[in-house]
């Protein structure tokens, strides 16, 4: 092909959210579109995730009555956030929840099925401006839609079943609690409603990736797949476009980079976080985009960061991440001296920064009612080969398990012997456990004093080893709010636009509510788009 031959008006390298939305919003302004995914699969991280968006002040909230404001929402991230630097700048801030409300809007228009998670709470819920019933996320979404692009979706590696984000802390407890049952029921119900219609529904992340596809393919947009941005094209300083392997894409009005980060590059995670990297994000999240950027002097930030959380190492390859089972009760986690470290219950980034501040091995401890009473997503349908490879280590007695999993088996006594005594209680002196209603969401109320709490005292017992695992990297390209790329020097690298993992986070170092990670990479696709439309 020669030189040039292909020419559109934007370019979007990635294929999640953020990709996907910019791409939605450049084609309904009336541009044309390309967008280019490096791996095989589409979707990205998102299709894999739990799909939420927190949106604060977003048209579902208004529709149900759910008072919020802008200026609790802007008081709110202050006081999770704090001052994190220019990636959460006053300005990016103001931005994602000036636009918010919009991007929904423009995407429910379109065809996206919103539905909020009421129950849900900010994760820092006791804070000044913290609320409950934020996040939004998409409804089942029947994937015999997309016909033959389905094969090549990467929610087929997700959960294969028409669950949402707000049934998960009651499916957990499905067989333990009144409501976990009628949810349970419901799920079933869904379920074989989804297969006696002829449907083929998912769920969750891949419920979002689809249903923004669908548009992408309803508009007209070509998508590339195995089709990585080896260079970008400069002309005068402007970025004019991209080498796509042996073509040429010219892109008149900018290029948008939401490939994702570097959860996958050995290298770079070894350099900004000292660990080879435990997550589950997708194999393809190699900090290409951000590395293009990069060369043309762009900023990059919050490099030493990441989406923290506690995590495995699965059979057979790969990671998984620990999220309900830490706060259920008749549990506790442990470090290397058999001593707590953190509220097990907090959200997952602080749990994963505490697991950095404590670096060896670390356990999950729990005894027998926590496994028949709860539903561990970590290990579902795979506890005999989690027990093979000895991230899983059953013993009868607790003095047992320690020498299993080498703990000092006086050390790991007197840990639980304190904290059963705060079991009983129903106050976590140590560490505060189930003090907050985010704590409380995937506790057991039916648990009493503290639904957090509950004395780990009966065999046999159960430890699974942790890791620092995440849901993908923090860092990136510095981006102003319309997700314009910046130099150093706090110039804008013309015509080039980036959102998602690939940027560094409006969220700063912290999480301040479910989907706080695909809410932002919305808003900023979504914001880099108009900026291009002009």
């Amino acid at each position: 092909m020669t030189r040039g031959d292909i020419q559109v008006d934007v370019l979007v390298a990635g294929s999640g959210a953020a990709g996907l939305t910019a791409a939605i919003t450049a084609a309904e302004a009336g541009l044309k579109v390309l967008v280019v995914e490096s791996t095989g699969k589409w979707g990205g991280t998102t299709s894999i995730s739990g799909g939420g968006l927190w949106m604060p002040v977003n048209p579902l909230m208004v529709r149900d009555g759910v008072r919020d404001s802008r200026a609790e929402a802007l008081e709110y991230l202050q006081e999770a956030i704090g001052d994190a630097g220019p990636a959460s700048s006053p300005e990016r801030r103001a931005a994602f929840l000036d636009s918010g409300p919009d991007a929904v809007r423009l995407l429910g228009r379109l065809g996206v099925r919103w539905r909020r998670s009421p129950d849900y709470p900010d994760y820092y819920p006791d804070r000044p401006g913290g609320k409950t019933g934020r996040a939004i996320e998409v409804a089942p979404f029947d994937s015999r839609k997309l016909g033959p692009w389905y094969a090549t979706s990467r929610a087929r590696d997700g959960l294969p079943a028409p669950v949402m984000t707000n049934d998960v802390w009651l499916l957990t407890r499905a067989w333990s609690t009144p409501r976990g049952f009628v949810r349970g029921a419901r799920f079933v119900f869904r379920t074989l409603g989804g297969i006696a219609t002829g449907k083929r529904l998912v769920g969750m992340g891949g419920a979002l990736a689809c249903s923004l596809m669908h548009i992408v393919l309803r508009q007209g947009t070509p998508v590339w797949l195995s089709s990585p941005v080896d260079d970008l094209l400069v002309e005068n300083g402007r970025v004019v476009g991209a080498r796509v392997g042996e073509k040429e894409i010219r892109a008149s009005r900018g290029v948008v980079l939401a490939a994702g980060g570097f959860a996958h590059h050995t290298e770079w995670r070894q350099r900004h976080h000292g660990i080879p990297g435990y997550s589950a994000a997708p194999e393809g999240d190699l900090g290409q985009a951000i590395d293009l950027g990069a060369r043309l002097g762009a900023r990059l930030e919050l490099m030493d960061d990441a989406w923290w959380g506690a995590g495995t190492v699965n059979p057979g390859g790969g990671n998984g991440f620990v999220l309900s089972e830490r706060s259920f009760p008749f549990s506790l986690v442990v470090n290397g001296d058999g001593e707590r470290f953190v509220n097990e219950s907090v959200s997952y980034i602080d749990f994963g920064h505490a697991m950095l501040a404590n670096p060896g091995p670390c356990w999950l401890v729990s005894d027998v009612r926590q496994a028949r009473r709860y539903l561990s997503t970590a290990i579902l349908g795979r506890k005999k080969a989690f027990l093979r490879n000895g991230e899983l280590v059953e013993a009868d007695t607790l003095d047992a398990l320690a020498w299993k999993i080498g703990v000092p088996p006086e050390r790991l006594a007197a840990t639980v012997e304190r904290f059963n005594g705060f079991a009983r209680d129903g106050v976590d002196k140590d560490f505060g456990r189930g003090r907050t209603v985010y704590d409380n969401y995937y506790g057991d109320p039916r648990v009493k004093p503290n639904p957090n709490l509950g004395p780990v005292e009966k065999g046999p017992f159960r430890a699974l080893r942790l890791v620092p695992g995440d849901l993908g990297t923090k860092g990136g390209l510095l981006t102003d709010a319309d997700a314009r790329v910046l130099r150093d020097d706090g110039s804008v690298i013309e015509g080039l636009y980036a959102a998602g993992n690939t940027t560094a986070s409006v969220m700063g170092r912290t999480y301040p509510g479910p989907g706080s990670t695909i809410g932002p990479a919305v808003v900023f696709g979504y914001r880099a788009a108009r900026h291009i439309s002009g």
